[in-house]
């Protein structure tokens, strides 16, 4: 049995390229998953992750393997910062790919309303008489008349949150519409993902990029961003227990989002919404009393 798993066919040839030379570094290495994980101070499940071509491992987890297996960190972080560009270029293709489906979605679903075009009448004549036919006509153009003034006006109702009920109980049709809109596993967007784990809804993997990072002390923050969630949150790698990261709003309210590090040497925060990734920063402060931060540009 091939000890790994055959990667995506449509995974880029460069990342391919970086994902096949770790996994034969590790196998250089005679390390098992679980050994490197033990070796690097990264989970068993990020590793897999990692040679498993979903997810891009940080900078501090490639040199980590290097050193773990006797290779040279700088051949591997040079690869790690070609694979890195070309990982972020995929995601923003991805994402205008999802806005163009989302807009033809939105156009398919208007084109999908009202009645449906009546069956032609067959060539033999019909033994009715024409009056009664004739009377029928105006009958159907007036019920199709009433079906389209009535989805007018429930759609005027959703759109202005007029009429009875509660609404926060019952999520308008422009909710509905927004949640079948958003990619696969992507169980939130905007507002909704504030305090939420990026993970857990769906935002990760090869929805986010890292939009800036910083060396703070030994430790590795990164600022993450979810173009689809438009949301950010904090990441930190090779710190040590008790190290805290951060996530915070530039300017106004100065949101934020914390997280420590327990017995794993990575930590994330929840996520927090932002217009744009240069509305908020990442920070780490270690036990030894080192502080600093990642912020992407203004914009």
């Amino acid at each position: 049995m091939a000890r790994w798993r055959p990667l995506a066919d449509d995974l880029d040839p460069r990342v391919r390229e970086f994902t096949e030379a770790l996994r034969r570094q590790v196998d250089r290495g005679g390390l098992s998953v679980a050994a490197l994980a033990e070796a690097t101070g990264y989970s068993r499940s990020s590793w897999e992750r990692y040679l498993g071509g979903r997810l891009l491992p940080p900078r501090y987890a490639v040199v980590a393997l290097a050193e773990a297996t006797g290779a040279d960190p700088a051949h591997f972080t040079t690869m790690w910062e070609v694979t890195e560009r070309v990982w972020s270029r995929a995601e923003g293709r991805h994402d205008v790919t999802m806005e163009a489906e989302r807009i033809a979605e939105a156009r398919a679903a208007l084109g999908g309303f009202g009645p449906a075009p009546a069956a032609p009448s067959p060539a033999a004549p019909s033994p009715a008489p024409a009056a009664p036919a004739v009377r029928r006509r105006p009958v159907v153009l007036f019920v199709a008349g009433v079906l389209a003034v009535a989805l007018a006006v429930v759609g005027v109702t959703a759109l202005t949150g007029d009429g009875d009920g509660d609404d926060r109980a019952r999520p308008g049709p422009s909710r509905t519409a927004r949640a079948a809109a958003l990619p696969a596993g992507v169980k939130c967007t905007g507002q909704e993902c504030t305090g939420k784990d990026p993970e857990g809804m769906g935002c990760g993997g090869g929805n986010a990029r890292t939009a800036a990072a910083a060396w703070v002390g030994g430790a590795y923050v990164e600022m993450r961003y979810s173009r689809v969630c438009a949301a950010v949150w904090a990441r930190i790698s090779a710190g040590a227990p008790g190290d805290t990261v951060s996530v915070t709003e530039a300017g106004g309210a100065r949101r934020s989002q914390r997280s420590r590090i327990g017995r794993d040497p990575e930590a994330y925060t929840s996520m927090l919404a932002v217009r744009a990734p240069g509305a908020a920063r990442a920070c780490a402060t270690l036990t030894t009393g080192s502080h600093g931060c990642a912020a992407p540009p203004p914009g």
